[in-house]
């Protein structure tokens, strides 16, 4: 049950300027408040709820202490922001959350200037924010650099390269370390928040200064015994030794939910006059204050619409199985088979399927946490003494270990498997996450065989035929959200490399499909039919290596060609074009027109409403076709009469 709460307070807050009006005494008040705004928000619009109760209290400390926006505050991964948004003046606007044309999921500098670094993938928040406190350095300002970033994106190596360097240069910059599954520290309470608010002080950080520069009049000897006396005792109350090495000054562990604790520290934090980054550690708790996300935190990280009461989400009666899971059961059953197949995940167990491949085979499931470059090395490491890796990863994530795809595995044409969820546009996350590259980027690269499945029983065999491709590296992309509803076969059955297929013949136009588009090609292809234009369909299966044979036969046969994919300018179109090109195909008269993603970064929307803005429907394909075969024609007109 969700706790009513007293009212009043968070309808006076407009913009973070009210909170500072605020007594302290009231901000307890105000942070319930606006816990239940949040549930009640969430509730209406899915979306990353259990990382936004956890962190309600910081959000009202840090705007109650802090001068923002003149202050930077910014937020790693920034799906914990919807408390922040509700009180920097985007309340009357939550309940368009992660909608068409509403607020974003995320933060974003476009929305407001109270967002001054967009976000959605993880570990960019003290890069960001040390580049912001160098600018603020240079043009010998004032303001407060804040970078809030959880316990889990401290995983990757990007959160340490830029601790790294802020350590070593004489510039202000404050980290929050939200440690919200208490990987780091134990639970925190008076006596820790009291070491805290000391170590904060000004008084204190006067008497270390001075203890060091007395120790560094000591012989060498000494003056390291004293460092390392200090260290210990330091690392025993607080276990800061590792971020003291980074060169950051550490200040807790303390209770991320207790307003009296938060406030002094902060303010203590805030009037230093020291440039010197310091890094805060507090302790929150995932879901805080609504008892379904306190059970259930990973259930509750991201949820659909749900009931305010039960807790209880929509689900969707579809009995069709996810594209996810299809993959985890199929790669189980490979696995079963080959005792060399190992899953690998960047920290996204649950979101690839992965988790259920692990209860399977423990020994052969690896998560390495958000850190995705040392995924795909391992992985190379792994193919190189035999094994084989799938690398199950979103193709928003894949691109953060780009140059590891080429130098540690195409190059060396290692046999790893990348298993790519979330290929083309996924909705509600909008452009941060959309699948729209990686038959660009890896495209390009040679030595690499590129799969897209068109429904579910192909994506099947996609998994058969990755697992005995033994010479070279291989990808296979599918998108979000479940299948077309085919019955599958028991295996999958492995392909033929390179090769497509026909599955509609026809004489007047060719349209060529690769990946999850095939429906809509498929449909298309139907309402031509009934104007009395004969269509093949085929599916290419293979991006790389093109099925030469398959476009010659095409192009030979039909005065039209037309491909269909999910993906960016310089994808499967872009290279059956140089293809053609190259082989003198072009100069058969033959009318050659691609359809893809647009240009740009498709905002979020339903999947529909994203995938008709990019023209990639049924009545585009259709409006397409009609212009190409009767120039003369209103097709648009046609296509939106018979469509409608």
């Amino acid at each position: 049950m969700v706790k009513k709460a007293k009212v009043g307070l968070l309808d006076t807050i407009n913009v973070p300027s009210d909170i500072r009006k605020l007594p302290e005494s009231d901000l307890s008040q105000l942070s319930e408040e606006l816990r239940l705004e949040t549930i009640r928000a969430v509730s209406v619009t899915g979306g990353h709820l259990g990382a936004s109760l956890g962190v309600v209290e910081l959000t009202v400390a840090l705007h109650h202490v802090f001068d923002t926006p003149r202050d930077r505050l910014i937020w790693d991964v920034s799906h914990q922001t919807y408390p922040h948004k509700i009180i920097t003046g985007r309340r009357n606007r939550i309940n368009t959350l992660r909608q068409g044309g509403g607020l974003s999921g995320f933060s974003k500098r476009s929305e407001s200037e109270f967002d001054p670094f967009g976000a959605a993938h993880s570990s960019t928040s003290i890069s960001a924010g040390l580049g912001m406190a160098v600018a603020r350095d240079l043009s010998e300002d004032t303001k407060n650099v804040i970078a809030v970033i959880g316990d889990g994106a401290m995983s990757a190596g990007m959160a340490y390269e830029a601790m790294n360097n802020a350590g070593s240069m004489d510039t202000g910059l404050v980290v929050i370390l939200n440690d919200n599954d208490m990987s780091i520290a134990p639970p925190v309470g008076a006596m820790s928040a009291y070491l805290s608010r000391l170590i904060s002080s000004k008084s204190y950080r006067s008497i270390r200064h001075f203890a060091k520069e007395m120790a560094s009049k000591f012989p060498k000897k000494l003056e390291e015994t004293a460092r390392r006396a200090e260290e210990y005792a330091r690392g025993i109350i607080t276990g800061g030794t590792l971020f003291e090495e980074l060169g950051f000054y550490y200040v807790g562990p303390i209770d991320g939910h207790n307003i009296d604790h938060l406030l002094p520290v902060l303010k203590n934090i805030r009037d230093s006059k020291e440039k010197l980054p310091v890094l805060l550690h507090v302790v929150t708790e995932k879901g805080r204050g609504y008892k379904p996300a306190e059970d259930s935190p990973d259930k509750y990280h991201g949820v659909s619409k749900f009931d305010l009461v039960t807790g209880e989400q929509n689900k969707s009666n579809n009995k069709i199985p996810t594209y996810t899971n299809v993959f985890a059961n199929s790669l189980i059953s490979e696995a079963k088979k080959d005792k060399k197949i190992i899953g690998i995940t960047a920290a996204m167990p649950s979101g690839t399927g992965l988790d259920k491949f692990n209860k399977e085979f423990p020994d052969r499931t690896f998560d390495v946490g958000i850190a995705e470059q040392h995924a795909v090395t391992f992985a190379a490491g792994l193919a190189a003494e035999g094994y084989k890796p799938f690398v199950a990863i979103y193709s928003t994530f894949l691109q953060r270990a780009y140059d590891q795809v080429v130098h540690d595995v195409a190059i060396q044409k290692l046999p790893v498997r990348f298993a790519i969820d979330r290929a083309g546009l996924v909705g509600a996350d909008g452009p941060t996450h959309a699948g729209s590259f990686d038959l660009t980027f890896l495209g390009c690269l040679p030595n690499f065989i590129i799969m897209a499945p068109s429904d579910e029983a192909e994506l099947m065999h996609m998994i058969a035929t990755a697992a005995e491709i033994d010479d070279r590296p291989c990808s296979f992309r599918f998108p979000r959200g479940e299948g077309v509803g085919l019955t599958l076969p028991e295996f999958g059955s492995p392909l033929e490399i390179g090769k497509g297929r026909v599955l509609v013949e026809g004489s007047s136009i060719a349209l060529l499909n690769l990946g999850g588009r095939l429906g809509e090609v498929l449909s298309a292809a139907e309402q031509l039919a009934l104007m009395g234009w004969s269509a093949t369909v085929a599916d290419a299966r293979f991006m790389k290596p093109l099925d030469e044979e398959l476009i010659r036969q095409l192009v030979n046969n039909h005065r039209i060609l037309i491909t269909v994919e999910e993906g960016s300018v310089g994808g499967f179109g872009s290279h059956l074009s140089h293809f053609l090109t190259r082989s003198g195909l072009l100069d058969n008269d033959i009318v050659f027109r691609t359809m893809c993603l647009p240009d740009e970064f498709v905002e979020q929307d339903s999947p529909d409403e994203q995938y008709s803005h990019a023209g990639l429907m049924r009545e585009n394909i259709l409006d397409l076709a009609l212009t190409l075969l009767d120039p003369k024609s209103d097709s648009g007109l046609i296509s939106r009469t018979k469509s409608a």
